[in-house]
């Protein structure tokens, strides 16, 4: 039973979130990655939330054949310990931010700015 993989934990998608929605998570502060297609193995080893500005994927997590697919306005939460396939069809760009584990997560609300 020495397996890396853990049921509980799941990658979550919200589709088509509201322009407010995004500004609340000051999302264009956020640094910004993109790929090529292709097939990725990635580790989190913090949580990730992501939104794509444009690509398709389908994430395998690792031990499982079955997939979750998102892309392009989809805002996506990968939790920490995930370890997953990226199978990547449509070339990604995205925005996205890991979550600090030095502090509550309270924190990042703060700030009402709009400035990064």
């Amino acid at each position: 039973m020495a397996s890396d993989s853990n049921p509980n934990l799941r990658i979550t998608i919200e589709r088509n979130p509201s322009q407010s929605r995004l500004d609340e998570l000051n999302i264009k502060c956020w640094p910004k990655w993109g790929c090529s297609p292709g097939k990725y193995q990635l580790k989190f080893d913090a949580e990730e939330t992501c939104y794509l500005l444009k690509g398709k994927v389908k994430a395998y997590p690792k031990g499982s054949s079955d997939f979750v697919e998102f892309g392009a306005k989809d805002l996506v939460t990968i939790p920490k310990g995930m370890s997953c396939t990226w199978d990547v069809s449509v070339a990604v760009d995205k925005y996205y931010k890991f979550e600090s584990t030095s502090s509550s997560s309270s924190s990042s609300f703060l700030s009402s700015s709009s400035s990064c």
